[in-house]
């Protein structure tokens, strides 16, 4: 905790010379007036501030331990309806590096344009990552694979509100450039099966439409509604792909306010693919304390609940719990590996104005562990 609040303290010290207003500054806007307690909302309402995230990562397929810093400009959207939630506009970019080398920038946005009932997502991202693959080899087991991988991303999404409802449709593009390197360790091997020459060197550009109903009451950290998102994305000769192939990815997040200080949060997840793909961009099991492309497949199933209880205003405590298959063509789906989390954590009221919680979870798995500091949702990564 001292850690994190020392960090915390220290980009609140650097963004006082980034703030746009020329209103005398003190430490006094860093304090909620309805508490006193530490709170974000007015220095980036008042201030056009920015929430310091000075995130360690600890994902176990990274090395299990790096730093990114990660400041998320947070406004209020200019055009609020009486009666409706309109999310704010965010802006944040990153730069991190980890414990195997692995290293990345990237900037994203995301906002509305209420008037046209409009929504988008724009980012881009540079990285240099070393990342191990897991594959089941005949007669030997379970194998690790390693790669380099040097990525060149593009992302960008446009949504339109249908009538007066909360759902959206629109399109998505997604656009990479991948050079990959085998990384073995054992000085020069042949490529295992599930790698073919073309995966070293491409570039995938997919075409997708989007649906999305979204009736949360907060977008960072929800207490109450439901959140329904699904695409259906191309990746072909006629889109800028080097690789033929579809994906298809539905899920729903539903949240409970049971009592006052309890909130119940569930998830449900399937991803499915159609044809085939680079093997880095299966689809894989995504859950906290399950290390990234540790289990992939065609096809994955995703189940989680999360538990939050209010202590205070401030402080929660939350539990979760989760089970996850991974399919292919090779492996039905009682066949395939049970893949079940757990863990525990506690969130702090960081903005309240907005609805944001951080905190920190620690998570296990089949084999594994790991622990990550959280901002709003621990899904919102996931979705």
């Amino acid at each position: 905790m001292r850690i994190l609040y020392s960090a915390i303290l220290f980009f609140i010290a650097s963004s006082l010379c980034l703030a746009q207003e020329k209103k005398k500054l003190s430490m006094e806007v860093f304090k909620d007036p309805e508490d006193g307690k530490l709170d974000m909302s007015d220095f980036l309402i008042n201030y056009h501030g920015f929430i310091p995230v000075a995130q360690l990562v600890t994902e176990p397929a990274l090395g299990g331990i790096g730093v990114m810093l990660t400041p998320i400009f947070i406004q209020p959207n200019k055009h609020q309806d009486m009666g409706e939630f309109v999310p704010p506009d965010i802006t944040a970019a990153f730069a991190g590096i980890t414990g195997n080398k692995t290293w990345g920038v990237g900037a994203m946005r995301i906002a509305s344009l209420p008037k046209h009932k409009l929504k988008y997502r724009l980012g881009a991202v540079y990285g240099d990552a070393n990342l191990d693959f897991y594959r089941n080899i005949f007669q030997l087991g379970e194998r690790k694979f390693g790669f380099n991988f040097n990525t060149t991303a593009a992302f960008a999404s446009v949504l339109r509100q249908v009538g007066d409802t909360q759902l959206f449709i629109g399109l998505e593009y997604l656009y990479l450039h991948n050079k990959v390197q085998p990384d073995f360790g054992l000085g020069e091997l042949p490529l295992p099966d599930f790698v073919d020459e073309k995966a070293l060197d491409n570039n995938l550009s997919g075409l997708g439409v989007v649906l999305e109903f979204d009736k949360r009451d907060n977008v960072f950290t929800p207490n109450t509604g439901l959140y329904i998102t699904s695409d259906f994305k191309v990746n072909a000769g006629w889109t800028g792909s080097d690789y033929d192939y579809q994906n298809f990815n539905v899920a729903a997040f539903q949240y409970f306010k049971f009592t006052p200080k309890l909130v119940s949060g569930f998830r449900a997840e399937g991803r499915f693919q159609f044809n085939e793909a680079p093997f880095y961009f299966k689809p894989g099991i995504s859950m906290r304390g399950v290390p990234m492309a540790r289990y992939q497949g065609d096809q994955t199933y995703v189940v989680e609940t999360e538990q939050r209880f209010d202590f205070t205003d401030r402080w929660s405590a939350v539990g979760f719990v989760g089970a996850a298959k991974a399919t292919s063509q090779e492996l039905s789906f009682s066949e395939a590996d049970l893949v079940y989390n757990y863990g525990t954590g506690f969130r702090y009221l960081i903005a309240r104005k907005f609805g944001i919680r951080t905190g920190i979870d620690v998570a296990w798995s089949n084999e594994d562990f790991g622990w990550y500091i959280v901002f709003g949702s621990a899904w919102n990564n996931r979705n």
